[in-house]
């Protein structure tokens, strides 16, 4: 994340930095060093001024920007698991009954189709939100989908809940991948992870908020002769299209014309980020150079591996905790209402996550001990028969499942620079992840009540095998690299290079060193 082309240095293998002035920074052993200064910085609007009135700008600017950019975004990204999850609050009221769906595989289908339409769409989707603009392209899919959402209210047959789901999938490929990537290009490396663990943790508070709204939806069962999980997929939808509507005038562009900051304020976010060394302050033409860079990345897929093991629990998870929690003998309306708490104390473990990941620069270490929590929370489900172990057991797999989403999405953006890059990765990662929701969509079968051994045996190896093993190697070669370019290793790679040819190499320039 530091370099010796601008003012920030790394002093350890976790990548984390000291800063000083914009022409002096701390060396590997502490000394001061000459730097350059960063690549085509805009003038200085504080020029002048002293290092604590920079400081009280810079905090005042960050708030700002947290205001404007991270609540909005929170509720898109709650509507956006709300609507592709609640068809879990539907199956355990009438909806494969009245949709004539007696086996496990119609249901599986249904909800397997929406991961193959969302994950070959995500790795486009980044490209589309730079070329289209956040403020155009993030309230267009949303009122699309939304429109979608609404329909499947009025299926009356398994084929139509199929073409929803597939339409669902289609048009909200784009929010979750593309609010991390725009939220990449307004904060430095240090400070996403945090932002991207709140807005996370959105699903999870949509867990909650799912259970509650969809137990009190089922009251209108009847009301136009609709069964009580149509009205959940219709008012779900509407109020989407109506969040999608709003968006045109909440959601913003990028910094450099953002329509709230004033243009003190623009250049300040454009100058922070270029002192970080991101490209993200860059005006860049897509080129497939970009993407065959990001094809050709071994992190791309180490990335893919790590978040596969938590997308692919994680669906699994939350598709099937109403049906889990009502195998231990609970009413339906009990076991909407008894999924709540897990979801609540998921919430509030994923941005402690992201805070603490940020503050030690250490997501790895925080991926693994997370997972372990949540491997101990599906072998309590896999061990023990008691319905209060069992219920346990979820709190401890939402603990370990929902903070790594966050976390490795922040790993993976802080370590890869270049606009379209960057783009490109965060689309394959999160892309082959949501394929899995293929895996979790087939796992928790009606024949296998009420203990579901086969899901939760396939839950834990995702979490062991690709969350955990993928973090632990992530981490190695990461930390291996890094020593290599503090050696001088890599130096030669830029043997023969202008300025500009350096500076374009992204996170394969030698003193590009990266988070662990």
């Amino acid at each position: 994340m530091a370099t010796t082309t601008n003012k920030l240095a790394t002093d350890s293998d976790s990548g984390q930095f000291h800063s000083d002035d914009e022409k002096r920074t701390l060396g590997e052993k502490g000394e001061d060093v000459e730097q350059s200064v960063p690549y085509n910085l805009p003038p200085d609007p504080d020029a002048g001024l002293s290092a604590e009135e920079r400081a009280r700008i810079d905090r005042r600017l960050l708030w700002k920007l947290d205001l404007r950019l991270i609540p909005w975004l929170c509720v898109l990204y709650l509507a956006s698991f709300l609507d592709r999850t609640n068809i879990g609050n539907a199956k355990i009221l009438t909806l494969t009954q009245d949709l004539n769906m007696p086996s496990d595989g119609q249901y599986s289908a249904v909800l397997s189709i929406f991961f193959v339409s969302y994950s070959l769409a995500e790795p486009l989707t980044n490209v589309l939100l730079k070329r289209l603009r956040p403020s155009i392209f993030i309230p267009a899919i949303m009122i699309l989908w939304g429109i979608a959402m609404t329909f499947m209210g009025f299926c009356t047959n398994w084929s139509g809940l199929m073409a929803g789901r597939f339409f669902l999938g289609l048009t909200e490929a784009g929010l979750f991948p593309g609010v991390n990537y725009y939220l990449s290009c307004w904060y430095k490396r240090s400070e996403f992870g945090i932002r991207a663990a709140i807005f996370f943790s959105a699903a999870a508070v949509s867990g909650s908020f799912g259970g509650l709204l969809a137990a009190a939806i089922a009251n209108m069962d009847g009301l136009g002769n609709l069964p009580g999980w149509a009205w959940i997929f219709i008012l779900e939808g509407i109020a989407t299209v109506a969040l999608g509507v709003a968006s045109f005038w909440l959601v913003y562009d990028f910094p450099d014309s953002a329509t709230f900051l004033s243009e003190p304020d623009r250049i300040r976010v454009v100058r922070r980020l270029k002192l970080d060394n991101q490209a993200s302050a860059e005006k860049e033409e897509f080129k497939m150079i970009y993407f065959w860079a990001s094809v050709k990345d071994w992190k791309t897929w180490t990335g893919a591996m790590i978040y596969m093991g938590a997308d692919g629990a994680l669906y699994a998870f939350s598709l099937f905790l109403p049906s889990i929690v009502a195998e231990l003998g609970y009413k339906a309306t009990t076991a909407q209402l008894l999924t709540v708490p897990p979801y609540a104390v998921a919430c509030v473990f994923t941005i402690f996550i992201g805070f603490l990941a940020d503050r030690t620069h250490q997501r790895g270490l925080c991926n693994m001990g997370v997972a372990l929590v949540g491997a101990a929370g599906f072998s309590m489900l896999l061990g023990s028969s008691q319905p209060k172990i069992q219920y346990a057991g979820t709190f401890l797999g939402a603990l370990g499942i929902y903070p790594c989403i966050a976390n490795t999405i922040s790993w993976t953006s802080n370590n890869v620079e270049g606009v379209y890059k960057r783009g490109v990765t965060l689309g394959i990662v999160i892309g082959w992840g949501n394929l899995n929701g293929i895996m979790s969509s087939n796992v928790y079968r009606n024949v296998d009540k009420p203990r579901y051994m086969p899901g939760h045996g396939v839950v834990l190896a995702y979490l062991v095998l690709f969350l955990l093993g993928g973090s632990f190697l992530q981490y190695t070669l990461l930390q291996n690299e890094n020593r290599k370019r503090r050696a001088g290793k890599r130096d030669h790679w830029i043997e023969g290079k202008t300025q500009e040819e350096i500076r374009t190499m992204g996170d394969m320039k030698p003193d590009f060193l990266y988070f662990l």
